[in-house]
């Protein structure tokens, strides 16, 4: 048993298709979703394919929605694995009744021969996203290449004025440490602030816990940023494969103009590199079509970088049951409406 679990640890930190969120260590995050996870071995009982799966139980007649967050992790062009996983997850279905299954791989826009496989096993992609709240994970994301690269020529790599701020954070006294699970709370109190300035939703401080438990220490690092002895910002990146995410972060109301946001990022950008990474992941960018944008902001900060800009395949799905999905399409679109009416009000 444990071979077989060191195997799959072997695969899934090998393979570069790896993401964080199809590993068995995030589906113990995600405790409100059941999960099933698939694997397939080739003729000499090698693992060649696997895919986590997270089902969700909805109130249309009790039945399952079936979702695997950036799967598939295999060749993605190896048609014969593609084709076991998929059925293998038709499996699952039936065994839930669900009436969907959805999946967003870490694969380009621009990747035709996947998109020719998956067409032929039955997949359907979903068209004319108008807005980036359409789709679960992010369409659009920035990624460092930092394979063989070192810290000098990164740096070199930045846009001045992002060099220049990292180097600002520190001359004018601004230093980082990695926190503890203790030090969460920091991290929460700065998350809350944030999503107050900023207007977006913030999980628990159980959540963040939650992640820290079932991803660390291995996988997960808390990084703070201090001024004279106080907290003033706050990340929480995952390392998984041979990639880096920087998956939460926020800032406290003060000494925003020492640039801590800067330096979080140069920290996280290095535990890549420590890590013998290929890729850091500033996960998803919006706003770049126009300045006006709320979010051009962000953008900009993380186009500083250097960074290579992707843009995934649509979402895929396959639908099991016809009538149950559009009932639940059409519960789901009144429910939203109803919450888009809630929000002006408050407003």
């Amino acid at each position: 048993m444990n071979s077989e679990k060191e195997e799959l640890k072997n695969f899934l930190q090998n393979n570069p298709k790896t993401n964080f969120m199809q590993s068995p260590e995030w589906a113990k995050v995600k405790t409100e979703w059941k999960n099933e996870f698939i694997i397939v071995k080739d003729e000499n009982g090698n693992i060649k394919g696997t895919m986590s799966i997270l089902l969700r139980k909805t109130p249309i007649f009790g039945r399952y929605i079936m979702y695997a967050p950036r799967g598939f992790v295999c060749d993605v062009h190896d048609k014969e694995t593609l084709k076991k996983l998929t059925e293998k997850s038709t499996e699952i279905a039936k065994k839930y009744k669900a009436f969907i299954f959805r999946l967003d791989p870490d694969v380009l826009q621009s990747d035709e021969e996947f998109k020719n496989i998956i067409k032929e096993l039955g997949y359907k992609t979903k068209k004319n996203i108008k807005d980036i709240n359409q789709v679960i994970q992010p369409k659009y994301v920035f990624r460092l290449d930092v394979k063989n690269k070192t810290e000098e020529e990164l740096l070199k790599s930045f846009e001045s004025k992002t060099r220049y701020n990292i180097r600002l954070a520190t001359k004018k006294g601004v230093t980082t440490r990695v926190g503890t699970r203790d030090d969460l709370k920091i991290f929460y109190d700065i998350m809350k602030t944030t999503g107050s300035r900023d207007d977006f939703f913030i999980r628990p401080l159980s959540y963040f816990q939650k992640i820290y438990d079932s991803m660390g220490p291995e996988h997960v690092r808390l990084i703070i940023a201090e001024y004279e002895n106080e907290p003033i910002a706050a990340v929480l990146p995952i390392l998984y494969g041979n990639k880096v995410w920087y998956l939460y972060g926020g800032s406290s109301n003060k000494h925003r103009n020492l640039m801590p946001n800067y330096l979080l990022q140069w920290e996280m950008i290095k535990w890549a590199l420590e890590n013998k990474c290929d890729w850091y992941d500033f996960r998803g960018v919006s706003g770049f079509k126009s300045e006006n944008d709320p979010q051009y902001g962000v953008y900009k900060f993380k186009k500083g970088f250097n960074p290579v800009f992707m843009e995934f395949i649509d979402e895929m799905y396959i639908v099991y049951n016809p009538f149950i999905n559009a009932i639940f399409n059409f519960t789901k679109g009144v429910y939203d409406k109803l919450n888009s009416i809630k929000s002006k009000f408050k407003k």
